[in-house]
């Protein structure tokens, strides 16, 4: 990346709250801040529940905030003034965790992949509209004889391949991937992620990358944000989480993933560190930090002050009271 970075979405203290119940509510995402630069991939992991996907949709004005800003190339995403909406509709796209759910199955996939083409008027003439359609399958490892063929006909990966045709169709500048490829064949999974890196590259994409798989994270992203009940606990490079997490939950997530070889998987057994506890309700989280309960460190600090996310250096920013200097 360029050393003059690019500021293409920022985030400011983003909240987003639900109501649930009658006087309850539950903190889907809870005073996050980070900035996504033009032409990387920001990772954001976290276990199921933590709140990634509500943050990338509120991120991209699909949720509405309950409060904080999100700026996108300098403009406001939750006050977009009504003769710029379509315009910031074509920039900013989404692939969806479940392709078959997102795709229409009554269109072709030759419709599905158009209907942007069309609203958008891309396309000059009904030939250069085919001839598009045609292109854009084929970017993504499909082939021109798909057109006309219905989503149910297709594997889990396929229609994955097709969603994420459907978002380049458009000619977006920012894409947020939701967990696209949790719902595929491990097999598959890297082809669709080494597919979207390639992307990435031809057309000088930007990448919110949402998963849980800190593996395939760690292979497309550039930096890696982690979000636990809904706050951002740590935010660094790839390169700097993976071999200095700090954030005692960050090191219990690395030392989760698997690896391929079973006596040096019996070997780190035995140092795994593992989780005792159980999650907070995000509608009634704990005051101070919200995974003092979990965490092995925790003082009576953490009990009673929630720790702010600070650099700690060089880029590594960090919420935890162990990590003053």
């Amino acid at each position: 990346m360029n050393k003059k970075k690019e500021v293409l979405l920022s985030v400011k203290n983003l909240q987003k709250h639900f109501k649930v119940g009658r006087n309850a509510v539950l903190k889907a995402v809870d005073d996050v801040s980070f900035d996504i630069y033009k032409g990387e991939t920001l990772g954001m992991v976290g276990e199921s529940g933590c709140g990634k996907t509500t943050c990338g949709r509120t991120c991209i004005g699909l949720y509405s905030k309950t409060g904080g800003q999100v700026t996108f190339a300098g403009m406001d995403v939750h006050n977009v003034p009504p003769e710029d909406q379509k315009e910031f509709k074509r920039r900013v796209q989404m692939v969806f965790q479940d392709p078959y759910s997102s795709l229409d199955p009554r269109m072709t996939v030759a419709k599905i992949i158009g209907e942007g083409i069309d609203i958008h008027h891309i396309a000059k003439s009904k030939q250069e509209r085919t001839e598009m359609i045609y292109e854009y399958l084929e970017l993504v490892g499909l082939n021109r004889e798909h057109a006309n063929r219905f989503v149910h006909e297709f594997s889990g990966g396929q229609r994955q391949r097709i969603g994420i045709a459907r978002a380049l169709a458009v000619k977006p500048e920012f894409i947020v991937l939701d967990e696209p490829i949790s719902a595929l064949d491990v097999s598959i999974q890297a082809q669709v992620v080494n597919l979207l890196i390639d992307l990435q590259r031809k057309f000088g994409l930007t990448y919110l990358f949402v998963a849980h798989d800190l593996s395939m994270v760690k292979h497309i992203s550039d930096r890696v944000a982690v979000l636990y009940l809904g706050t951002l606990v740590e935010l660094t490079t790839s390169e700097e989480l993976y071999s200095n997490p700090l954030h005692p939950y960050t090191q219990a997530l690395l030392s989760a993933i698997p690896i391929p070889d079973p006596d040096v998987e019996q070997e780190r057994d035995a140092h795994k560190i593992r989780l005792t506890g159980e999650v907070p309700s995000p509608i009634n989280t704990p005051p101070g930090c919200k995974f003092q309960g979990r965490c092995k460190h925790a003082t009576a600090r953490c009990t009673q002050e929630m720790p702010p996310l600070r650099d700690v250096g060089g880029g590594h920013f960090v919420a935890c009271h162990l990590c003053d200097k």
